[in-house]
């Protein structure tokens, strides 16, 4: 089982902390599924320590979906440093994230995410400052570095751990690939064989296989899934059990889908209200309607929905029409 500090797993699969996509509705809806860790989106440490609503507001979890990773990123250690600690004395999270891998123009010129890649002294330094001033385990976000020339992965990595880092999760590209091209599983390897603090892998994992394949390619601890589980919390679920058991569960049906995309709905009404939810929610019904036949001529009305009962409806007409297919194709069959 995948453990960080104190913190232990009931498996090695992690949902990814993605930027606008991991709030607690969506956490939760994943936790269900059985995953044994799930990260926060990232939290912006100024925000924290101006007490911006908006971004206090991120912070808020659910017991159910813990053990959950909160993930905060900032360029500078002070402020770093008192927003790991009202992380720390303030929320319910139990690992304290630190983003060193978001590729975003807006957030590496002020010196976060991904920037740190080029500097292992200044990981050292920071991580440093983080785990000296909190409880809660401390772990970093990466990507394996900026660009083609300037891959520090194993440096970075035994910078976390010399530094008192609990655990990496790597994703095998460089800032420059952004979410384009190949991962690369070898930098993963590498990794891994030189720390010995716990690894995650992370990137082009897209079936319960390709996870199964990376943790025995690259003896990482915990596998990460990020958009393989974008409107497909199923993915979790049957990565879990094949992980397990070898056992490959069947696709959902189409009521199940949208019965799950509309779970999601009510948890995002209730956590940012109607308004907001049903206008995020067009987004990931989307993902959630992926490999429907037919799903074309539904899109237009999902992205015009504006209330809840709209959208629930648009959701159940797209059920009718898929039993409605499978009925008369088992009559002509």
């Amino acid at each position: 089982m995948l453990k960080i500090g104190d913190i232990e797993m009931k498996n090695r699969v992690v949902l990814a902390p993605m930027a606008g996509i991991c709030n607690s509705a969506f956490r939760l809806t994943v936790k269900e599924f059985g995953a044994g860790l799930v990260c926060a989106e990232m939290v912006s440490d100024k925000g924290i320590v101006f007490q911006n609503e908006k971004t206090l507001n991120m912070l808020y979890i659910d017991e159910q979906e813990k053990p959950l990773s909160l993930q905060i990123f900032g360029g500078e250690k002070d402020t770093l440093v008192q927003a790991a600690k009202f992380v720390d004395q303030n929320t319910n999270a139990d690992i304290i994230d630190i983003n060193m891998g978001c590729p975003v123009p807006k957030i590496t010129k002020c010196d976060a995410g991904a920037k740190w890649l080029l500097d292992p002294d200044k990981i050292y330094e920071m991580v440093a400052a983080v785990t000296d001033a909190v409880e809660k385990p401390v772990t970093v976000k990466m990507r394996m570095g900026w660009d083609d020339n300037h891959i520090y992965a194993v440096r970075n990595a035994q910078a976390i751990e010399r530094a008192g880092g609990k655990a990496v999760s790597l994703h095998g590209r460089t800032r420059v690939q952004m979410y384009e091209g190949t991962a690369n599983w070898d930098i993963i390897r590498e990794v891994k064989q030189s720390i010995g603090i716990p690894l995650i892998g992370n990137g082009d994992v897209k079936t319960p296989q390709d996870a199964k394949r990376m943790l025995d390619e690259t003896g990482c601890d915990g596998v990460m899934i990020g958009r393989a589980a974008l409107g497909n919390p199923w993915m979790i679920y049957q990565t879990v059990k094949y992980l397990d058991s070898g056992e490959l569960i069947d696709e959902p049906s189409v009521r199940e889908k949208m019965d799950v995309c509309i779970l999601h709905l009510d948890r995002l009404v209730a956590l940012k209200g109607e308004h907001i939810a049903v206008r995020e929610m067009r987004k990931h019904t989307a993902w959630y309607l992926k490999g429907i036949r037919g799903n074309a001529r539904f899109r237009n009305a999902v992205n015009e929905s504006n209330t809840r009962d709209e959208l629930v409806a648009i959701l159940n007409a797209i059920v009718l029409d898929a039993e409605e297919k499978e009925r008369m194709e088992s009559q002509a069959g």
